[in-house]
């Protein structure tokens, strides 16, 4: 059987993963509702695979974290905890990440066998030129887009789906959270 892989990400309401300027992290709507249910839905076992760029962002931020910053939210502390997939032609190992194996070559290789190997679900926050790519290639079952109400025109960075192909999306879940982040998770399929 084959494993299921999300692509999961947060996004402002323009489809910037991030920004900058005097924004925080979450963009400062997160809720207590919201990072219960992030520690939920890292909670289950799963795989993470992140590309370079990613991996070096997380591995950056959480060495320049304190223990009591919102840097190392509880989700985030169990997602480095997780085993972890990063694919990459430019890292060289060892990695500073927990249980984490770095694979060198194409990705959609890397993740097509994975999908075939793997006995626990796949899942990638953020890494999204790796994800683009593995949307093209029919490699990604759900899209997880967690929508914060900020519109980031100015100093918003890394724009999500620069460049990726053209897909429909089809619901399959949706909720709000602390009565203002959408969550929708979509079942993409190339157009």
């Amino acid at each position: 059987m084959t494993a299921t892989y999300t692509f999961d990400v947060f996004s402002s309401l323009d489809g910037y993963g991030a920004a900058g300027a005097d924004w925080t992290g979450y963009w400062g709507k997160q809720g207590p509702e919201l990072l219960d249910h992030r520690l939920a839905l890292y909670g289950v076992e799963q795989r993470m695979v992140f590309g370079a760029r990613t991996y070096r962002a997380f591995t950056q931020m959480l060495a320049s974290s304190t223990a009591e910053s919102d840097v190392r939210d509880p989700w985030v502390t169990r997602m480095r905890n997780l085993p972890a997939t990063v694919v990459s032609r430019t890292l060289e190992g060892p990695l500073d990440w927990p249980d984490a194996t770095l694979v060198s070559g194409d990705a959609v290789e890397v993740v097509a066998r994975l999908k075939e190997e793997s006995e626990v679900p796949l899942r990638s926050h953020g890494s999204l030129s790796l994800n683009r790519a593995l949307m093209a290639a029919g490699l990604v079952d759900r899209l997880q887009v967690t929508l914060f109400p900020v519109i980031t025109g100015r100093t918003g960075l890394d724009r999500i789906f620069e460049d990726a192909a053209d897909f429909d999306l089809e619901l399959v879940e949706n909720r709000t959270l602390d009565g203002h982040i959408q969550e929708l998770v979509y079942r993409p399929t190339l157009h």
